[in-house]
């Protein structure tokens, strides 16, 4: 019960962190301050969704997991192997790509070192997001290869939920300031998740 205790936690503190870093960045709007809120929500997403979920699974495992909180795994063995399978290929691609071309074109890095450029080419002509749809592919195919029934909903209910707020709430308020016409011009001509370019 612990593990779950902790996967809460960290879903929770990351999410009332955004909600405070937003709230704060809206009242203090400038690039240095979208610069250091950037930093520590990063730190929030590293400490309460990816810490958690790497304890989880190593300790109990994913194998143990739902058998430790008497929960059944998921059903239908071969589907879900294969679902995780195919859900894994695109996911490791999406984040192994959008991370080069954050470091190459952008200057920067998926995290601490924050980008200098907007970055438009690739992947990042159809999708400002790349990244975290490679998370969330990736995340859940892991639930899905080891049929745990806890893991894929701490996924789906938890994980990608609070990431998809951190987008809404602060890193598109984040970027706005850092980058200013040019951020709004990509964010009005490519879409949020995926689809074809505006205008």
């Amino acid at each position: 019960m612990v593990v779950l205790y902790m996967g809460l936690l960290g879903v929770l503190t990351f999410v009332i962190g955004i909600w405070v870093l937003g709230l704060w960045l809206r009242e203090h709007p400038s690039k240095v301050n979208a610069e250091k809120s950037s930093r520590i929500a990063h730190f929030l997403f590293f400490a309460g969704l990816i810490t958690p979920f790497l304890i989880i699974l190593f300790y109990p495992g994913l194998a143990y997991l739902d058998e430790r909180l008497g929960l059944n795994p998921l059903p239908w063995k071969p589907f879900f192997l294969v679902a995780g399978m195919i859900l894994a290929i695109p996911g490791i691609y999406f984040l192994g790509v959008s991370n080069k071309l954050l470091r190459s074109w952008g200057s920067g890095a998926n995290a601490f070192r924050l980008t200098k450029r907007i970055v438009e080419q690739d992947m990042y002509k159809y999708t400002r997001n790349p990244m975290s749809l490679g998370y969330y592919l990736c995340s859940l195919s892991l639930g899905f290869i080891s049929r745990s029934t806890l893991l894929t909903l701490y996924v789906l209910l938890g994980i990608i939920p609070a990431h998809v707020f951190f987008i809404q709430f602060f890193e598109e308020l984040e970027l706005e300031l850092r980058f200013g016409e040019s951020y709004l011009e990509y964010k009005n001509k490519i879409p949020r998740w995926f689809g074809r370019p505006r205008g």
